[in-house]
C-alpha cells in the first residue's frame, strides 16, 4: 500500500505504481497527482481496514508530509510507535546507546537554546532539530563564541521554513545538541522484509566542500562504495532488528564512518526512501534496480550481477540549489541543459519551479570523470542562471 503526497511524486514512482497496480490510498494529496493515471486507487476507510487487520501490511510513502494521516488511521498498529522512535533523534539515539556507549548528546527545547551557556558545551558540537528533514536549521559549531550566532540563524530558517512543512515533519519544540563525529557521511535505502531480514538497496557517499559544510549539493554511489560498506551496514541494521520487531518497513538511513571504519548513526527516516524520490530513483537510474517494486515484493539486488558491466563508474545525485546570494526575485530561468552537457553522461533532469520548492531541481547523472563532480561541488551554479534585465544591466 502506497500513501502519497506533497511536496513531490516523480514520473518514475508514479509509473512504477500504475505498471504494477499497488494500491494507494486515495487520499486528495494522492488524486491530485494521479491524474490522468490508471491508478488502483483504496478508500481511505478501506485502506485503514486493511492496516488494522493485517499489522504485518507493507507501507511506504513518498513524503513525511503522510505521518499525520498515519498516525490517525493505525492507531494501536505497530506504524506510529516505529515512527516515533526513528524520527526522533533524541529517543533513537536512547534507543542505540548501548551500541554506541561513546556517543554524547542531549535534548533541548527549541525556545531554551537562547539560555544555554556556551560554555557547558564540547566542542565541537551539531545543533538540529531533533525531528527535522532536508538539512533545515542543522548547524556545527566550533567554539563557544560561535553559540549565540548560530542560535539566531537557526530561528531565521525555522520561521522561513515552518510553512513548508507540517509540524510531523519539522518539529520545532526539541533540538538535540550532539557529538560532532569526524569522518565521511553515507545515505542509504534499505527495507526490513517479510521475515525481518534487512535488505540494503544502494549506498551513497554524501560529500562536503568543507566540515562545517551541511549541504546537499552531491552524493554518489558506486561498487566500491556498496561492495565497502555492505556488510558493517547489514551487522548495524541487524542490531537495530534485535531491539525492535521490524516487518516490510523501509527506512532511508545517514551515518557517519570514521577512518576506524566504525558506523554512527546521523538519522533514521522511517517509512520512505530518500526524500523527493531521489535515491530510489537514482538507484533506477544508475543501477536498473526498483527499489518500489523490491520492497514490495521482497526482492535483493543481485550486487555482483550489476557491477559486471558498471566498472569504475559514479552514479551521482545533484541538487540544483540556489546561492543565498541570489535573490529570487532576481532570477528569470534556469539553463538545465547547458547544466546537462556539463556531464560526461546525464541520466535525468528534474526540474522544480524554484518560487515554490526554493530550489531548481535535481541532476542525476553517471562519469567516471572526477573533475565535473567536484566542480559541481564548489559551484555556486551562477552560470546556469538566467537573470532578470534589471540584474544584467546592473553588472
Amino acid at each position: 500500500m502506497i500513501l502519497l503526497d506533497y511536496p513531490f511524486v516523480s514520473d518514475f514512482l508514479l509509473e512504477t505504481i500504475e505498471h504494477y497496480q499497488y494500491p494507494v490510498v486515495a487520499t486528495q494529496q494522492a488524486k491530485d497527482w494521479c491524474k490522468n493515471r490508471n491508478i488502483n486507487f483504496i478508500s481511505e476507510k478501506e485502506a485503514e481496514k486493511s492496516i488494522q487487520q493485517d499489522p504485518e501490511i507493507a507501507l511506504y510513502t513518498n513524503s513525511e508530509n503522510t505521518i499525520s494521516w498515519v498516525q490517525q488511521h493505525a492507531i494501536g498498529t505497530r506504524f506510529p510507535e516505529l515512527i516515533d522512535t526513528f524520527k526522533n533523534k533524541f529517543r533513537f539515539r536512547k534507543l542505540v546507546s548501548d551500541i554506541f556507549p561513546d556517543y554524547q548528546f542531549q535534548s533541548i527545547a527549541f525556545s531554551e537554546l537562547k539560555e544555554v551557556d556556551p560554555n557547558d558545551l564540547n566542542y565541537p558540537l551539531i545543533v538540529k532539530p531533533a525531528v527535522g528533514f532536508f538539512s533545515i536549521a542543522v548547524h556545527k559549531v566550533d567554539r563557544p563564541e560561535d553559540w549565540m550566532k548560530t542560535v539566531d540563524q537557526i530561528y531565521e530558517a525555522i520561521e522561513s521554513t515552518k510553512s513548508l512543512y507540517p509540524k510531523e515533519v519539522i518539529d520545532n519544540t526539541d533540538f538535540i545538541i550532539e557529538a560532532y563525529i569526524k569522518g565521511e557521511e553515507y545515505a542509504f535505502d534499505c527495507y526490513f522484509d517479510k521475515n525481518g531480514e534487512p535488505v540494503i538497496l544502494n549506498i551513497l557517499h554524501h560529500v562536503f566542500i568543507s566540515e562545517e559544510d551541511v549541504s546537499d549539493r552531491w552524493y554518489y554511489s558506486s561498487e566500491e562504495i556498496i561492495k565497502r560498506l555492505h556488510n558493517p551496514l547489514m551487522d548495524f541494521l541487524k542490531a537495530i532488528g534485535e531491539k525492535l520487531e521490524i516487518k516490510n518497513f523501509p527506512l532511508h538511513i545517514e551515518i557517519r564512518v570514521d577512518q576506524n571504519n566504525r558506523i554512527t548513526p546521523i538519522e533514521v527516516n522511517p517509512m520512505r526512501f530518500g526524500g523527493w524520490c531521489t535515491t530510489a530513483d537514482l538507484t533506477w537510474f544508475g543501477y536498473g534496480v526498483n527499489s518500489y517494486q523490491y520492497f514490495f515484493e521482497s526482492k535483493k539486488p543481485d550486487w555482483e550481477a550489476i557491477f559486471q558491466n558498471r566498472k569504475d563508474k559514479k552514479y551521482s545525485l545533484i541538487l540544483l540549489d540556489k546561492a543565498a546570494k541570489f535573490k529570487l526575485e532576481e532570477i528569470a530561468s534556469f539553463d538545465y541543459e547547458a547544466i546537462a552537457n556539463d556531464f560526461e553522461n546525464p541520466l535525468h533532469v528534474r526540474k522544480y519551479p524554484l518560487n515554490e520548492f526554493g530550489v531548481f531541481g535535481f541532476l542525476f547523472t553517471e562519469t567516471s570523470k572526477e573533475k565535473e563532480l567536484h566542480d559541481i561541488l564548489h559551484s555556486d551554479l551562477g552560470n546556469y542562471i538566467k537573470f532578470k534585465k534589471e540584474k544584467n544591466l546592473s553588472h
